[in-house]
Formats: structure tokens, sequence, C-alpha cells
């Protein structure tokens, strides 16, 4: 049975003074939403801290890597595997064999970035040695090796190609449909960009030198954040032996709540964790509750507790009227139990993973 599995990330989260994602004037971003400003922190902003991440959750062997810089990684894992072939043959050979599968890689331009998995590298490097043993003429070796590169770019993709998906314009057949969505963050309430004028003194500068060495401005906000996402489990099922399905699930889940974006840490500081996470598993389709903010949150006495409220009532509102409620629920960080069940984040990973057993074992 191929039942559906939507699992819902709901997050409300505070963050003081920061500029985490800035636009390309150095200001942070922000949406129009509900008629008012509001703080928002793009979609791939958070999904690069996540994939960041995904390198202290997942073996080597679950993640890839997006890079222009294709050859030179085949060259690389040719020359730890092949001691007598030297470097500069290695670089030839990783050229031939990504040319004979049709993956442009080109260090100097922007617009070739290719996802590829460390076990397709893998695949890659051996390939590339065959084609270079291979005593056939040019022509040939392309066209019988062309099939067996393609199907080494589409075996043992990465969890994170699976979740986010790959785009391979130089060969389509190597694309990747996004298992996960992630929606841009937003602040529940209207904000105002405000300027941290600073100055840096020259250690060195004489005495009778008063002035400042350096002078200049950073733009900021602070904001109460309402951060969504879903995955498609029964997309991911199809590819991922349901073992592997837990912990990509898992550790989407772990990525999520987490990680950060860098944008002027070191200035800011700014690496809080949620105040509210609120899981669903649905079998009808994944929904977003932004809607609660449409009509923007005002202080009383704080963004959070207002914030939290109206997302419940919301959500609440969206169940009765239009969507089925989630088949399982829960709750971190809010006192409403009669909502979801109230877990700790460590708690609600476990319950995550047998949810995805049992889905599995639904499905056999």
């Amino acid at each position: 049975m191929n039942k559906n599995l939507y699992v819902d990330f709901h997050v409300i989260q505070t963050v003081p003074p920061s500029c985490i994602n800035r636009d390309d004037t150095g200001s942070p971003k922000t949406a129009v939403y509900g008629g008012t400003l509001r703080a928002r922190v793009s979609s791939q902003a958070w999904k690069r801290a996540m994939r960041l991440s995904f390198k202290d959750i997942f073996t080597s062997d679950l993640i890839g890597c997006r890079t222009r810089k294709i050859k030179v990684l085949v060259a690389d894992k040719i020359c730890a595997n092949h001691q007598d072939i030297d470097r500069e043959t290695a670089e030839k050979m990783a050229a031939q064999i990504t040319a004979s599968g049709g993956v442009k890689s080109d260090e100097d331009k922007k617009d070739v970035l290719f996802f590829v998995s460390n076990l397709q590298i893998e695949s890659l490097a051996e390939l590339a040695v065959e084609y270079h043993e291979d005593a056939s003429g040019k022509k040939e070796k392309e066209k019988a090796y062309k099939s067996r590169v393609e199907n080494a770019l589409r075996d043992n993709p990465s969890v994170d190609i699976l979740l986010f998906g790959r785009m391979a314009a130089s060969n389509p057949s190597l694309n990747f449909d996004a298992a996960a969505q992630v929606a841009h963050s937003i602040s529940t309430h209207t904000i105002t960009n405000e300027y941290d004028y600073f100055t840096a003194v020259d250690d060195c500068a004489s005495e009778d030198n008063t002035g400042a060495g350096h002078i200049g401005t950073v733009e900021f906000n602070s904001s109460t954040l309402y951060r969504y996402a879903t995955v498609n489990v029964g997309e991911l099922a199809q590819m991922l032996q349901p073992d592997e399905l837990k912990l990509a699930v898992k550790g989407f889940a772990e990525a999520f709540v987490r990680s950060m974006p860098a944008g002027k840490q070191n200035t800011f500081a700014n690496r809080t964790l949620p105040d509210m996470v609120y899981v669903t598993f649905r079998s009808d389709q994944p929904v977003n509750l932004v809607g609660a903010f449409e009509k923007p949150v005002t202080a009383k006495g704080g963004y959070v507790e207002e914030s939290v409220r109206k997302f419940i009532q919301y959500s609440g509102e969206i169940y009765t009227n239009f969507v089925s409620f989630p088949e399982k629920a829960w709750i971190v960080g809010a006192e409403e139990e009669n909502f979801a069940v109230k877990v700790n984040f460590v708690k609600l990973l476990e319950e995550m993973e047998d949810g995805i057993v049992q889905y599995c074992a639904e499905r056999e």
C-alpha cells in the first residue's frame, strides 16, 4: 500500500538583533505580508545551514556536495584509490568521464553547480580508470560509457540530494525532485530595520591620533519568526531502505530545528533555539499555517506567547474547516497538551522514528 505521509514542521523562534540573511545591498531580507513589513530569512539560506549541519548528523556515504569542482573531486578520489596514477593524469581522466556523461563542470562559471553524492564520486572515479584503460577509440568509448556514467549519477543519491533535489540543465535525466520543501521564514509581527554605527580603533596608532581607524554601519533587526518545512516521506521511501528513511527524516528534523544561517554571526552571536516546535504526520496534504500571522501579532510583554496562541487557534480553525486533523502531532516548548502530545525534543525524535517504522510496515 503506497500510503502518503507528509511530516510538517512548524517552528516559532525568537532572534535577537541580527542580520541572518542579507540582500544585495547588505540589508536584512524582508517581505511585506498582511500589508506590513516583516523580517525574512530565505529558504535557501536555511537549507544551506541544514546541509552544513548534515555533516554532523549523517555518515559521509549519506551526504553529498554541490560544487563546480566535480572534476577535482573525481581526480582526488582517483589519486586516493590508485597511488600509481599521477595528479595530472587523474585530472584528465576525471574530465573525460564527466564529459562522457554530459556533466558540464567549469570552475570559472557560476551556473554549472552540480549536486553529487560521495558514493557517486566513488563510482565515477572507478569508471574513469576503466575508461582510461579501455583501448577503444574515443567515439566508441564515449558511446559505451555514456549510459554507465549516467547510471552512476542516478544510483546511490545522497540523503540531501533526495531531500532538496538536483537540477542538471546539461542532462535533465539526472534530475531529482525534492522530497522536502522549506518556506521562507517571516516574522509574526511588523518589524523596522535599525542601524548599528560602529568604529574600529587602530591598535598601532600614535598617541596623539584620537580618530577611529574605521567607521561603518550595519543594518539589523530582531524578530520572532514563524518557520515551516514539510517532507514527503512517501517519495523518499521510493529511494531509501526503511532504516535509511528513518535516519533521513530524523536528520532533517534535527537539522531544521537546530541549525541557524551564519550571516553576521560573529557580529551578533544570534544563535538561538526555537521557543516552540510543532510536528505533524498527515496523509492528505502538507499544510503551511503562516496564515495565523496574516494579521501581525502585537507585543503584549513580548511576541512569543501571543504568536503561539494565535498559531494554535488558527491551526484548529484550518483543521476544522478545510483539512483533517493530523494523524499524529507533537509539541515541544509550549503548554498546550490538549493540542498535541507534549514532549521534549529528544523524545520527539524518538516518536518520529517509531512513526516512520510503523509507516514502512504498513507499506509492505
